[in-house]
């Protein structure tokens, strides 16, 4: 193995976040975490904060949002943690959110997310909620800070998936579940596809000049997340919040893995492909994730959906 890349054989299951940039240094470098109010979000931004990070915590709940940079801020002695809105299901917030920015943007953590909501919910646009939310307000977020990654000359953006994933590819005729039943979890499933394909289509686009993106499953972790289900989770490979963030850390910051993108990480490493979801388990990623064609037509369709 290259001596470049053995830090990297010791990370796996439980690895955690701060493990990840032991020895890393962010000096200088901007990072946005979405979604930093909860979970794995808040300990995204802290650890990346702690290396040395800018951190900007885009949230809805600005003011939720505030209170937790003034912590961070105390727990890293970093000073440069800050709130900003953002609400990824609305057009205007996002524009606002884009247009107001200046400076590159090193890191990007698209780590946002809603899950298997009870009820078929749209928003004003008429967009099924998760996949408006957890997708197209991230593609939305993704284009409108386009300038700003390339003049990172480096940038990285994590897309957060999920294994659930391998329960549905991206179904391009019904996209908002206008003629098929609405499920809770194949609409969730659906918008994780859509996140993995987002990282192959960005570093398809514009890895050329040096923004690439990968995706990545947490693992199963007890966050607000889960607020909308009840599981029985006995038996289940349950991580901690800090080992949850590993791998979003892990894509975000490590010097070895410059230049590369368009893939799927799951602790802490790439995960191999999958034919079919094996009941009970959550390992591997679907073809259909990390298909460069659909990848293309995904794209065109969030850009024509999103008037861009």
């Amino acid at each position: 193995m290259p001596e470049a890349t053995k830090r990297l054989t010791g990370f796996g299951f439980g690895t955690t976040a701060e493990e990840v940039v032991d020895g890393v240094d962010l000096t200088g470098r901007t990072a946005i975490v979405t979604g930093a109010t909860s979970g794995i979000g808040v300990e995204t931004a802290r650890v990346l904060a702690l290396a040395g990070a800018r951190v900007v915590l885009a949230a809805r709940r600005t003011g939720t949002a505030a209170r937790i940079a003034a912590r961070l801020t105390g727990q890293t002695g970093n000073d440069l943690i800050e709130a900003r809105e953002l609400d990824l299901a609305d057009r205007r917030s996002v524009r606002r959110f884009t247009e107001a920015w200046s400076g590159p943007v090193h890191i990007l953590v698209n780590n946002a997310g809603i899950m298997a909501l009870p009820e078929l919910t749209r928003t004003p646009y008429g967009w099924e909620q998760q996949l408006a939310t957890n997708f197209l307000g991230h593609f939305a977020l993704v284009h409108g800070l386009e300038r700003a990654l390339a003049e990172a000359a480096g940038a990285r953006v994590v897309c957060l998936s999920s294994a659930a994933h391998l329960r549905s590819p991206v179904v391009f005729d019904d996209l908002h579940f206008r003629y098929r039943p609405y499920d809770p979890w194949l609409a969730y499933a659906q918008s994780k596809t859509a996140d993995v394909l987002l990282a192959v289509g960005i570093t398809r686009r514009w890895g050329g000049r040096g923004v690439r993106a990968n995706a990545v499953h947490p693992g199963i972790v007890h966050t607000e997340l889960q607020q909308h289900i009840q599981w029985d989770t006995a038996g289940l490979p349950l991580k901690t919040v800090a080992q949850g963030a590993a791998t979003s850390v892990l894509l975000a910051t490590a010097p070895e893995l410059d230049g590369l993108g368009g893939a799927y990480y799951q602790d802490c490493r790439p995960a191999r492909a999958v034919e079919e979801r094996a009941p009970g388990h959550s390992g591997g990623v679907a073809p259909y994730a990390l298909d460069a064609a659909n990848a293309e037509r995904l794209w065109d369709t969030a850009v024509a959906a999103l008037a861009l």
